[in-house]
């Protein structure tokens, strides 16, 4: 089902994540995960890498596996490209974010600053304070990652919460439970922190005969 299957990113096309948060002796381990993360935020000005994610569903059902790879370069400018099973790509240029699926022939459009404020897409593309945007506690660290949770501030957001494990200041797993009970586990491999990225890497423009819907 392409509503399905387009779940994380969806969620990536909606819109930022994480600034994260220690609490006292309790949480130690969380505030070595705050420190990772603010880490990865100040120091990594732009990344490329891979990905592989899978959806569960309420029932247990899990979705077909994707993979794809993904670059950023902050602010906002990033690309997450399903190559497998099926290409999907969501491009943004900093000023307009573009979610093209060559399967529906459809490209829809929407202002980044609508698109990424309150969506896990600012855990690895954000730049600002999203404690502002979440609420952020500690979680125990498990399969050697250190883990914290948050929670938008808002209803809106089209997702219930995102846990992120982070590892030697990266980003390594993030899980997103959506606002339909589904979790998508996302892993993150190979990164490549701050190469030189052409401007070229996060145009689009879309191909000839597709729908374009703006949001």
């Amino acid at each position: 089902m392409p509503g399905l299957r387009r779940s994380w990113t969806a969620a990536i096309a909606t819109a930022t994540t994480a600034a994260l948060l220690a609490l006292s002796p309790l949480a130690a381990l969380a505030a070595d995960a705050r420190t990772q993360l603010k880490a990865f935020v100040a120091e990594v000005h732009s990344a490329t890498g891979k990905f592989t994610q899978a959806t569960t569903g309420p029932q247990g059902t899990t979705q077909r596996a994707q993979s794809g790879t993904f670059a950023f370069q902050r602010p906002g400018k990033f690309k997450w490209a399903v190559s497998q099973p099926y290409e999907q790509l969501v491009v943004s240029d900093g000023q307009q974010l573009y979610q093209y699926d060559p399967d529906l022939a459809q490209v829809t459009t929407r202002q980044v600053d609508q698109a990424i404020g309150t969506s896990p897409a600012a855990i690895l593309f954000g730049s600002g304070d999203l404690e502002q945007a979440f609420d952020v506690t500690a979680l125990p660290a498990r399969d050697g990652l250190e883990w914290l949770r948050a929670k938008p501030r808002t209803a809106d957001a089209g997702f219930a919460q995102v846990d992120i494990g982070l590892n030697k200041n990266l980003p390594v797993r993030v899980e997103l439970l959506d606002a339909f009970g589904q979790t998508t586990r996302v892993e993150l491999s190979g990164i490549q922190s701050n190469p030189s990225l052409s401007a070229d890497e996060f145009r689009f423009t879309p191909p000839a005969g597709v729908d374009v819907v703006k949001m």
